[in-house]
């Protein structure tokens, strides 16, 4: 588990899923991995405020970075698997809306966290036509061993969207369908939304008071 907290703190650094790709030629998923993890690195290491935790801005930059090319209605369909055809629209709705608050959150939170790891990036192995890719990388780190992360990439439309990051073998997906799948065969799946909307809202509740905390000792 601590490795895999680990990779995932690191895996938002990296800001994988930043951007949207401007050019006519479409980029490939190894490229899109690297261009875009310089890009969000450079953010972090010249910020001074992400790096001491300001809350606003990370969130901000996770939002700009990572939403965008992120596949969440893909996920929210894998994550919840024979629950999501069970579930009314209604749900659907306010189970995407908390699980990608969840995940920003986790997001924002890894960004701060940054401390100079590298990443090294495998071959790419990808068919002309293929509509499915898994970019290959492993995060160096100071006095550890190399954590392994693979990414799991579906083309859309002219654009790769991420949508499983496979951590040591362990899917991030398939970790947080086993989660739910507990909560909803208890409780109902309107009893999960409910538990991540408390969950989210008391975090949001701390980061604005850790927040105001602060900004009263700078101006005292």
């Amino acid at each position: 588990m601590k490795k895999i907290l680990i990779a995932l703190q690191f895996f938002i650094t990296l800001g994988l899923l930043c951007g949207s790709v401007s050019s006519l030629a479409i980029e490939s998923p190894d490229e899109l991995v690297k261009r875009t993890a310089e890009d969000v690195l450079a953010t972090v290491r010249s910020d001074k405020d992400i790096q001491a935790g300001d809350q606003e801005k990370i969130f901000a930059l996770a939002e700009e970075k990572i939403v965008p090319n992120f596949s969440f209605d893909k996920v929210s369909r894998m994550v919840l698997g024979k629950n999501w055809t069970k579930a009314t629209p209604e749900q659907k709705t306010a189970f995407q809306a908390e699980f990608r608050t969840l995940l920003i959150r986790t997001y924002a939170s890894a960004l701060s966290k940054y401390r100079n790891q590298t990443i090294e990036y495998k071959p790419l192995r990808l068919a002309d036509e293929a509509s499915i890719a898994s970019v290959k990388t492993q995060i160096i780190q100071s006095g550890g061993q190399p954590i392994v992360v693979d990414y799991s990439l579906e083309k859309q439309a002219d654009v790769w969207k991420v949508y499983d990051i496979v951590i040591e073998g362990v899917s991030l997906v398939t970790n947080y369908r086993s989660q739910f799948a507990q909560e909803i065969r208890q409780n109902g799946l309107d009893s999960l939304v409910k538990k991540l909307n408390d969950k989210n809202s008391a975090a949001m509740a701390k980061n604005a008071a850790s927040q105001n905390t602060s900004t009263q000792k700078v101006s005292n």
